[in-house]
């Protein structure tokens, strides 16, 4: 038994050659909730921000997001490929985009806005990070209305028959990721920064959130069928993830560490 996959176009319309496509659409959803967000923070008093910083803000991260996002996926991903073709690199309308990559173009985006406009990177990082779950849940319901990136084959009563993967029940993955990358991990970071913090622990704890949830949910989601496992035990996707997991756990322990010894005005113990 199997549910039976909802025959959704991932075309919402067509106008010519143009197409406007849900996918499409997720990623605009997500980049309206952050400048929602961002302007919804900035007018708390004493946030620091105000509008036109917010905006340049969301707009780094949404360069770093595109571009982060399809130079990660193909080298991450298609790396064979794009050395026979380095011109693969902006076929964009062939697809392909990576969270990992994403994730260090939006990290590369803090960087430079920071040092630009003379701001602490991690405080930068505490608050650009919880805008991120929502735009992970509309692109994971994105690639589950595409029919791609699904699970392994079970026999769970909510399994699902995918177009493009065979007449075998996989796992709803995208829906997994959806939740746990976008529901429960936004829930977790909001309610973390409800109290004062380290600068730097939300931002740590959204990367070890990330890559814990990611590796775990790796094992219900089809490895590409070109890489496949490493080992035959572990993903491209656990591999990359790893590193989130170690590097957010580090920053968490660093941000906590160096707050025990400051004093209340932010100087150093003696």
């Amino acid at each position: 038994m199997a549910l039976q996959f909802p025959q959704i176009d991932p075309v919402i319309f067509s106008i010519g050659p143009l197409s406007v496509r849900w996918y499409g659409l997720m990623y605009l959803i997500g980049f309206m909730f952050a400048m929602w967000w961002a302007a919804k923070e900035a007018k708390k008093p004493n946030s620091g921000w105000n509008k036109d910083q917010v905006g340049d803000l969301v707009f780094y991260s949404m360069l770093g997001v595109i571009l982060g996002g399809r130079i990660g996926y193909v080298l991450f991903y298609q790396f064979s490929h794009f050395i026979e073709n380095p011109l693969y690199l902006f076929r964009v309308d062939q697809g392909g985009m990576s969270f990992h990559g994403g994730a260090l173009g939006v990290i590369t985006a803090i960087v430079i806005y920071a040092v630009k406009h003379n701001r602490s990177i991690l405080s930068v990082g505490d608050f650009v990070v919880p805008m991120v779950p929502v735009g992970l849940l509309a692109g994971r319901i994105g690639n589950f209305i595409n029919g791609e990136l699904w699970g392994r084959v079970t026999d769970v009563p909510w399994a699902f028959v995918f177009p493009t993967g065979g007449p075998q029940p996989r796992h709803p993955s995208q829906l997994y990721e959806a939740f746990f990358e976008g529901v429960v991990l936004f829930i977790m970071l909001v309610w973390f920064r409800k109290k004062p913090r380290p600068a730097g622990s939300v931002a740590g704890l959204f990367l070890a959130g990330y890559g814990v949830f990611r590796f775990a949910i790796e094992y219900f989601r089809e490895p590409d069928a070109h890489i496949g496992l490493y080992g035959g035990i572990i993903s491209q996707g656990q591999i990359l993830s790893l590193p989130m997991v170690i590097a957010g756990t580090i920053l968490m322990v660093w941000t906590y560490k160096r707050d025990s010894k400051m004093t209340p005005t932010g100087q150093a113990k003696s």
